[in-house]
């Protein structure tokens, strides 16, 4: 019989197992088996806490954003104006647990698969949505809605590049290259606005 509390430490080791496996293959084209060994349990264990490999690939893309959420509230909370609210919502996405090798891989992993799986393409998203919803918590302080709404999506249409790109390169991924490209888009948009 299991010990009282180990389900939720079993789980997360193979969630962590997923992304690894994910980040090393640079394919969702990986084995309950192969994630169970890099997780320490058994092959049936993971079956029973995920039943088949699909659910387990929904519960990492939930364990992501799940963490993501997380550092964007925190983030978002020590902004202090709405300049400061964007740039949060940039520097997290860029920021050292979001931006790792292996989360990049899974990230792009997750996006090739959403178009065949309706589940994951719900997670993407709601990922959209909340990334569209964090920019324009700040952006909507600065620009007219319209405006705003623009510069939000081409934000966003500029983090989920700049991850597909650092997922294609070799070597390990520059955030604060990526964080730099952002934000002097931003200046560029926020100027024009200023000298209006």
């Amino acid at each position: 019989m299991p010990k009282v509390g180990m389900e939720p430490l079993r789980r997360k080791a193979l969630i962590d197992a997923t992304i690894s496996a994910i980040g090393e293959r640079g394919s969702l084209d990986v084995t309950m088996s192969e994630i169970a060994g890099r997780a320490g349990v058994s092959s049936a264990l993971a079956h029973h806490y995920f039943g088949a490999k699909d659910e387990l690939l929904f519960a990492t893309m939930r364990h992501i954003l799940a963490e993501l959420t997380i550092d964007m509230r925190r983030a978002l909370q020590c902004a202090k104006s709405p300049r400061e609210r964007v740039s949060a919502v940039v520097a997290v996405n860029f920021s050292d647990i979001q931006f790792q090798a292996e989360t990049i891989a899974a990230w792009l992993a997750f996006y090739v698969e959403a178009q065949k799986s309706s589940a994951l393409r719900r997670l993407l998203k709601i990922y959209a949505r909340r990334l569209h919803s964090n920019l324009m918590s700040g952006l909507t302080g600065i620009l007219p809605r319209a405006e705003a709404d623009r510069a939000a999506e081409a934000t966003a249409a500029m983090i989920d590049g700049l991850y597909i790109r650092r997922a294609l390169k070799d070597g390990v991924p520059n955030a604060a290259t990526a964080i730099a490209l952002v934000e002097d888009y931003l200046e560029t948009k926020l100027g024009e606005r200023q000298k209006q």
